[in-house]
């Protein structure tokens, strides 16, 4: 199975689907348009969740970062006066130079990200969703900002007039990433951000083509008029989107076989432009994660 990731929902739903059948068996596309360079290393923030998440690594109580992590690298930084962008764990920043390292040395992204899986014992197969640099910038009252400024700086406060992904125009689906798609009939689109997390893969040229030939399952992030968490909602709003699975669907309409929304979601099925089902999406434990994929699993068989 594949599923095209950002950086909190899908893995929660990913860390469901791992107990219904083998790493082996699971392609994650990832989105790439959040990374950036803290202190001279490349930082891939939702490439690291998803990698650390399959390694047995991930700090389940924050969604990223290393489950018992140090930070005297970043302290003693900050005591040298140097505040870098974005809080950094000691066994995290290991990856970030492995990466980097791979990368100056003339390795791409993709196999980087695949030298390093091996190295943490990663089974599943993990892609980045492209091999050039693409950036999410928000337009603010502020200016112009990379999303991680925004979102980690900023805490998300400011107004959004806008959301442009820098570069994308330029890159390209890797050669894994077609070849991933080519081979396997389902595909989720998991309960991410669908303007930062998932839009960036969806705007890569060819993707929605090949997407269109797929059965694809959305589960949405959004519950009433209200993301699950982030800032989806305020990045919906700036990009035309309502803020609501209905907004959701219309957004993804030429893509989905099926929509899942939550159980408590007051929206009318009848309202949507695709097949909606409901089901309880917030797996807030492990066996809720669990359920959630079988449920997914489920109407993918049933679609024959």
């Amino acid at each position: 199975m594949i599923l095209l990731s950002g950086g909190t929902g899908t893995p929660k739903l990913i860390r469901g689907l791992r107990r219904l059948i083998p790493d082996e068996e699971i392609t994650v596309i990832v989105n790439t348009a959040e990374d950036t360079f803290i202190s001279g290393n490349l930082v891939s923030p939702d490439m690291d969740t998803v990698m650390y998440l399959f390694a047995g690594m991930l700090d389940e109580s924050k969604w990223w970062g290393v489950r018992d992590e140090t930070y005297h690298t970043n302290n003693a930084l900050r005591e040298l006066g140097l505040n870098e962008r974005m809080l950094v764990g000691d066994t995290d920043r290991s990856t970030h130079i492995f990466r980097s390292e791979l990368m100056r040395n003339g390795a791409k992204l993709t196999e980087a990200t695949a030298q390093l899986s091996g190295k943490l014992g990663v089974r599943a197969r993990i892609l980045p969703m492209c091999d050039e640099k693409v950036d999410t910038m928000i337009t603010t009252p502020d200016g112009i900002m990379h999303f991680q400024d925004f979102w980690i700086g900023k805490h998300g406060e400011p107004d959004v007039l806008s959301v442009n992904i820098s570069g994308i125009e330029n890159a390209c689906l890797t050669e894994d990433v077609i070849a991933a798609l080519e081979s396997e009939e389902n595909v989720v689109i998991g309960p991410s951000n669908p303007v930062t997390s998932i839009g960036p893969i969806l705007a890569l040229k060819g993707m929605q083509k090949i997407l269109s030939k797929k059965k694809v399952i959305a589960v949405s992030p959004i519950i009433g008029n209200e993301p699950v968490s982030g800032p989806a909602g305020k990045l919906m709003k700036a990009s035309g989107i309502p803020v609501s699975s209905l907004g959701l669907a219309r957004c993804y309409v030429e893509l989905l076989d099926a929509l899942v929304v939550d159980g408590q979601d007051s929206a009318d099925e009848v309202d949507f432009p695709v097949p909606v089902f409901k089901y309880d999406t917030m797996m807030t434990s492990a066996g809720k994660s669990e359920e959630l994929a079988g449920f997914v699993m489920g109407l993918f068989s049933s679609f024959g």
